[in-house]
């Protein structure tokens, strides 16, 4: 009987090791894919970002860079510890997983309560980004030691197939434009099919005509979106994780070494 009993648990807690280990790579490439995303906004969406004027986006981006990161080491120490089946790193373990849960918590309830005390006020926030956007293209494109602003309205207005902050009419006031007597109605990025001073005419059939701003708003939040689901898998692994680690150690404390 005490034989056949030592079977079962040791099948048991191998059947533990194997769920614990699925559960961290998951965990793992969820880790990955948050980073991945940072990482992806810091690099090919940071000229956007500056567009904004707004450290609040630059910010977001490096969350997920150390939030990803985190998740990363703490999903290889979560492998270490099932396969070595270490007491203490299963500690150490359960204790990262329990940290990041809780910070989510915190986050998510922060962030709820912020939303639903700006409710009111949250369209003045979006009319300040909108503002920041059509100053800086008015101000700055093709201006002296702007280049990088340059660079990224016109990839802006290629990539989103847009033209101005608010509409394409918001260049008539831009101080390129002004300064070179309108011979250029729009820049030529504006242009449906971009080529050389094509943004002498600002005809519907030659150029955009909506404005960046809102598909910028668009991308950003379908980006949150994303993460948004993605956080919410993520606690769901961590408190399964929790578990199976719990009952892991239960069962290797059990078993005579």
């Amino acid at each position: 009987m005490e034989a056949r009993g030592e079977k079962t648990n040791t099948c048991g807690t191998i059947c533990l090791k194997y769920l614990l280990f699925t559960f961290n790579i998951l965990f793992w490439l969820a880790g990955g894919f948050v980073l991945a995303v940072g990482v992806w906004t810091m690099v090919e969406k940071s000229e956007y970002i500056s567009l904004l004027n707004s450290s609040y986006y630059s910010a977001s981006a490096v969350i997920l860079i150390v939030a990803g990161a985190i998740v990363v080491v703490t999903g290889i120490i979560g492998c270490c510890a099932t396969l070595k089946e270490t007491k203490s790193l299963l500690i150490v373990y359960f204790m990262l997983l329990l940290c990041i849960f809780l910070l989510e918590v915190v986050a998510g309830v922060l962030a709820y309560v912020n939303y639903q005390e700006c409710f009111p006020f949250c369209y003045q926030l979006d009319g300040e980004l909108r503002q920041n956007l059509k100053e800086t293209m008015q101000q700055k494109y093709q201006q002296p030691g702007e280049e990088s602003i340059t660079q990224a309205v016109d990839k802006l207005q290629q990539e989103f197939k847009c033209c101005g902050s608010n509409s394409s009419s918001d260049w008539s006031d831009s101080v390129w434009v002004q300064a070179a007597k309108k011979e250029h109605m729009v820049p030529d990025s504006c242009c449906k099919t971009p080529s050389d001073s094509c943004g002498h005419r600002d005809h519907p059939s030659n150029i955009y005509k909506g404005g960046c701003i809102i598909k910028l708003e668009d991308f950003i939040l379908n980006q949150l979106h994303i993460l948004g689901a993605v956080g919410i898998g993520i606690a769901f692994l961590q408190i399964v994780g929790m578990m199976f680690t719990c009952c892991l150690y239960r069962n290797l404390k059990e078993e005579p070494f």
